[in-house]
């Protein structure tokens, strides 16, 4: 991987302290979508450590919500489908739904129940693993579903939280580590 790559993404990814509570630094993203060559690095990378840590995928499955911004683009460079995982009330139809708790309280999650059938390979796609609540729930999700997990991908990733403990033996990427 490039370091100049590398760099171009990381250098349009800003700190707000204190955001959404005292304590916290938030990493936002908003100046990476504006940017469009960044962007573009950014879906280059992901699908360059897709096409080489999985060479056979049937979906990509992305978290709402910012997962759904990389995941469409990602999905779509890749030649394959985006399942979206929403959160709960949003999605018509048959749903399995599942309940977990995150860095700032409780949320629901959804996937329709006909999103992937049972053996489908899916790659979870979101922008960022902090405590991994919402990542593991998103993973059993597609796991009622018997779908195959073959990896779980974020753009950030903030190392001291441990989220990526959660995800048990599921492997995980990420492109950018904060400590």
């Amino acid at each position: 991987m490039s370091d100049e790559r590398l760099r171009t993404v990381r250098e349009r990814v800003r700190p707000f302290p204190d955001f959404p509570e005292p304590g916290v630094l938030f990493r936002d993203i908003s100046p990476l979508l504006k940017d469009p060559v960044a962007f573009r690095t950014l879906i280059d990378l992901l699908e360059d450590h897709l096409r080489a840590s999985c060479p056979k995928i049937d979906f990509i499955a992305g978290l709402d919500s910012r997962g759904f911004l990389i995941g469409p683009p990602l999905a779509q460079r890749l030649g394959i489908g985006f399942v979206p995982i929403r959160k709960k009330g949003k999605l018509p139809g048959p749903t399995e739904s599942i309940s977990y708790t995150l860095e700032y309280g409780k949320a629901e999650l959804e996937i329709q129940s006909d999103a992937v059938a049972p053996g489908q390979k899916v790659v979870v796609v979101d922008d960022l693993l902090a405590t991994g609540g919402t990542m593991r729930a998103a993973c059993e999700l597609l796991k009622r579903l018997k779908a195959e997990i073959l990896e779980c991908l974020v753009v950030i990733e903030l190392k001291p939280l441990k989220g990526s403990e959660k995800l048990n033996s599921i492997p995980f990427y990420s492109l950018l580590q904060y400590d």
